[in-house]
């Protein structure tokens, strides 16, 4: 098979051996995956894929064609279409994943679309509701409105009957951000349209102080992203006098049990507002497999809205 591979920081498409399926997990072959920032990381050496993942094939989503099942694999039967999270190697014509965490493909999203959900909407959807439980009525700030998570997470928490603030840097996206139901600003001085009682950052650090001083009594910090930094000073009188709580959450190290829990809850609640087109995906940009490194590359740049996704036979 051909895989997007990484050698000394440099990407290439390469062949590799065939991976081989094991009990309770199926063979996929791979029409669509997606990147995110996880991709960036571990190409620049600095997140690493756990064991038992490839090493070197970066790729956490993935979408395509059941072709073969392990001993005791029956949840899908051969040619079903699928999609599911994966801890690694996810950007391969063939992949690897446990049946538990794969899910069905709606039959109202292409390929391009269903290789651009599962990172992002399980990640939208476990950080907001599982662990922040977001409810309806409350109000919601999502930092890094334009990103996959980010837009995601507007168009799950609308559906929930929230109120949804989003800060989005490029000006040009403003517009297109506002119309998945978000109440789009600029990220300076985001501070003076709280109080919220969520926050979802996408950002980083450097957010933290304003993030306590815009929070509601009672509300909740929810850190996935620390792209633009990890470290911040907090007055914690404050944090103490919001009774605040700050979570912090990754999705790729998690045991299988707690990545199917992620699975079944997005079968519950997020599937059925893909199928029924209540939500959508956006997608910045499409690569064929060949042009891998042009995808990245287009995603180091920034200012993307939506997904960027490779088409594994495109």
């Amino acid at each position: 098979m051909r895989a997007v591979t990484i050698k000394d920081q440099n990407l290439t498409v390469e062949d590799h051996r065939d991976p081989t399926v094991g009990a309770g997990e199926c063979l996929v072959r791979v029409r669509a995956a997606g990147l995110n920032g996880a991709d960036m990381m571990q190409r620049r050496g600095h997140y690493p894929a756990p064991p038992g993942a490839p090493q070197d094939i970066p790729g956490l989503e993935l979408a395509g064609e059941v072709i073969e099942r392990g001993d005791g694999a029956n949840r899908f039967e051969v040619g079903d279409r699928v999609m599911g999270i994966v801890a690694g190697g996810g950007q391969a014509e063939l992949a690897v994943v446990h049946e538990r965490i794969l899910m069905p493909v709606p039959e109202s999203l292409s390929w391009i679309e269903a290789g651009a959900v599962p990172e992002v909407f399980t990640t939208a959807h476990d950080g907001v509701f599982s662990q922040a439980g977001l409810k309806a009525g409350e109000r919601l700030l999502v930092h890094g409105g334009a990103g996959g998570v980010g837009t995601a997470a507007i168009q799950l928490a609308r559906t929930a009957g929230a109120r949804v603030t989003a800060t989005v840097r490029n000006p040009d996206h403003r517009d297109k951000v506002a119309e998945l139901g978000a109440e789009v600003i600029a990220p300076e001085g985001f501070e003076e349209h709280g109080p919220f009682d969520v926050i979802l950052e996408l950002v980083g650090a450097p957010n933290l102080p304003g993030n306590l001083q815009a929070l509601n009594l009672w509300g909740r910090i929810m850190v996935i992203g620390i792209g633009a930094g990890a470290k911040a000073e907090l007055n914690l009188g404050l944090a103490m006098q919001k009774r605040a709580r700050i979570l912090g959450s990754t999705l790729r190290p998690r045991p299988l049990e707690e990545k199917a829990a992620t699975a079944r809850a997005m079968e519950r609640s997020v599937l059925p507002l893909l199928a029924s087109s209540a939500v959508r995906v956006p997608i910045a940009a499409t690569y064929p497999l060949a042009q891998a490194p042009a995808a990245y590359d287009r995603f180091a740049e920034g200012g993307k809205l939506g997904k960027i996704v490779l088409e594994m036979d495109g």
